[in-house]
Parts: structure tokens; sequence; C-alpha cells
């Protein structure tokens, strides 16, 4: 295995890691990929993260072939057509966080509660259309909610955030599940106050050097 390689496929895996240890995901429900030259790396189905190897990781190319013999996550065909998709998405983050997934079951995107909601790329993070998990319709409705978008939500299911970089990608997935909670609670106090989406949209353009860098 080359050594860029190898080091791409143990970040993957310290990302995986990282996303439980923050308390936005629960066991091996979340999945993380990573492009690399002619595809993608993404975490194996059903491999709990503490029991992961670098050689696990399933490296896929863009027509959904996978070298080896790992099974890649469920989720994969989405991995596979955001990244194909998106020159600006080198990693994407899936988890069910637990504020996030709460709105995403009742189908609510998340509006401009605050304006960090600009990390995600605009006034929403947009809820997808329920679909089963791994088909081509979700896959669809994953590519329409993130139109324009860095993050989303998906009906009765959970969180995409993606970014140019894992850590990018990791961070983005962790605000999008504070947000969530703070519009939860700001709706039981008989709902927030919401900004313009001229005013996300200059946060939007101040944030284009904001978080994590790499």
């Amino acid at each position: 295995m080359k050594q860029p390689d190898l080091k791409l496929r143990k970040e993957i895996i310290d990302t995986c890691l990282k996303m439980n240890a923050m308390g936005i995901n629960q066991g091996t429900s979340g999945n993380v990929s990573a492009r690399v030259d002619g595809g993608i790396l993404i975490t194996p189905s059903a491999v709990p993260y503490d029991a992961m190897k670098p050689e696990r990781i399933v490296r896929m190319d863009w027509d959904g072939k996978r070298d080896g013999d790992a099974v890649p996550s469920t989720e994969w065909r989405f991995h596979l057509d955001i990244t194909r998709g998106r020159d600006d998405v080198n990693a994407i983050v899936h988890t069910h966080s637990i504020y996030a997934t709460i709105l995403a079951i009742r189908g609510e995107s998340i509006p401009a509660v605050h304006y960090m909601i600009a990390a995600a790329g605009g006034p929403s993070i947009r809820c997808g259309k329920y679909e089963t998990f791994g088909t081509e319709d979700l896959s669809q409705q994953a590519l329409e909610a993130l139109e324009d978008r860095n993050g989303c939500l998906l009906a009765n299911h959970g969180v995409i955030a993606t970014g140019p970089s894992l850590a990018k990608a990791l961070w983005l997935a962790k605000e999008i599940e504070v947000l969530a909670q703070q519009y939860v609670f700001s709706k039981l106090l008989g709902g927030p106050n919401l900004l313009s989406d001229g005013e996300i949209h200059r946060v939007v353009e101040k944030f284009r050097d904001y978080g994590v860098k790499s």
C-alpha cells in the first residue's frame, strides 16, 4: 500500500473514532469517505471503528467498482455520487446525531436560527425526502438537498456533512448537530427569531476562510 493512501486510510479511521467520541454518532451507524485519484476511499460495512484497520477501508472507482473483498458501507452510493458531482467536496461525514436526526424524523429543515448556519453554505440546512438507505433514490435526494450547500439532513435518517477535508467535514457535522439542538430548544420556548436570507448571505461570504482549514 502506498504511503499517501495509507495516511488517508488512517485519517478516515481517526475521523470515525472522533465522530463517536464527540457524541454525534452511535456505534457503526455513520460512515466516512474521502476523495482519491479516480474514486473514493470509504469505511467498510458493519465494522466497529475501534477494530477497523487501514487495509479494511474500501477503495471504489467512479463506476462503483471496488478493490479487494471488503464490503463498503451500505451508503457508498451517495458518497460516490456527491464526490463525483462536486469538485469542492473531498470528504463526507455521515452521522445519526441525536437532535439533527430528531428533526429529520419530522422531515424538518433547519432554518436560520443562528448565523453559524452559514457554515453549511446558505440560510437553511435542507431535509431531503425519505428514501430507503443505500438506494439511488436516496442518493438523488441527497444531491438535491445539497445543492448550493455543504450539509443536509435526510428524512428519518440522519446528516450528511461535506468538506474540502475530513477535518472540515467532521467540524461541519458537529456544527449541524449544535444548530439542530438550538433549534429544537428554541421551538420549546415559543419559536426562534430567524435571521434574514440577506444577513446569512453576508455571513457566508465572511465564512469563506472560517473554521478548520485542513
